[in-house]
């Protein structure tokens, strides 16, 4: 019965809160602190963000946070889009093991994209697309092998899209259009399933020095050999052309100067 009876106060105690219902995860502490501490919130958006919530964010599947969701005690879920933040991203997110869904679009973060992001295992939604990032897409991405959405359009982002993203077999949904990557769209982003690409021209379009399928052939950005050799051809003939007019003239005004001349001697000569 003393048995029973303790049951019952352990469980209302937990409903009411006053029990945590997981033990928090100190990495997810330093994730959170770390990433606050990179960011620049001037509408102070994140105002709960503070040292105390930081050490008990969740309260099972309850989150203090502002754009936190929790799952089980632990930080699953960032959403913090168009709250006009700026700074950077801290490599520390990868602390945040547990994470699933990082969203920070529609802000003004710069830097890059830290090559620590391998870590978040359960990734499966990265969204930093409409930022102003830099810097090279880490292939490391690759390691999170549970991605469904990788958004990365409207940054400033240079270098290759790396090959390896190409093996994430759960990729469902790829844009980085409108940046400023170069070299040959990956052939395991682009192969071809049916008569369809994996992902269609929009998710490569915007980069100026991107190419392969499925984009349209680059215009060449130098004469082709036709038009130089029709270009030598022209000036060719234009100069055969203006040569033989100076010819004539010069023909003409001699021809002219001789008949004169021929005059002048007709003048000089005695009658008979």
């Amino acid at each position: 019965m003393a048995g029973g009876w303790f049951l019952v106060v352990l469980v209302a105690l937990s409903a009411g809160g006053l029990l945590p219902l997981s033990k928090q995860d100190p990495e997810d502490e330093s994730c959170l602190t770390n990433l606050k501490n990179s960011l620049i919130d001037p509408t102070n958006s994140l105002r709960n963000w503070t040292k105390t919530t930081f050490a008990s964010p969740c309260n099972g599947f309850t989150s203090y946070l502002q754009g936190a969701t929790c799952n089980n005690g632990r930080i699953y879920k960032l959403s913090l889009p168009n709250l006009s933040l700026s700074g950077t991203i801290s490599p520390f997110l990868a602390n945040c093991s547990n994470l699933q869904t990082l969203d920070l679009s529609s802000n003004q973060i710069t830097g890059t994209i830290p090559p620590d992001l391998q870590s978040l295992v359960n990734l499966a939604v990265l969204n930093l697309s409409s930022n102003r990032l830099a810097g090279p897409i880490p292939p490391q991405l690759a390691y999170c092998a549970y991605l469904n959405v990788i958004d990365l359009h409207n940054n400033e982002l240079t270098g290759p899209i790396p090959q390896q993203l190409g093996l994430l077999v759960r990729l469902s949904s790829f844009d980085v259009s409108n940046n400023r990557l170069s070299g040959p769209v990956p052939v395991l982003l682009a192969n071809r399933s049916g008569n369809a690409p994996r992902f269609n021209a929009s998710s490569f379009e915007g980069n100026r020095d991107v190419y392969g399928y499925p984009l349209p052939p680059l215009k060449s950005k130098g004469l082709s050999v036709m038009a130089i050799v029709g270009i030598g051809l022209g000036s060719g003939l234009l100069s055969l052309v203006l040569s033989f007019t100076a010819v004539c003239i010069w023909l003409r005004v001699t021809e002219q100067g001789m008949t004169g001349e021929e005059g002048k001697i007709a003048q000089l000569m005695p009658d008979y």
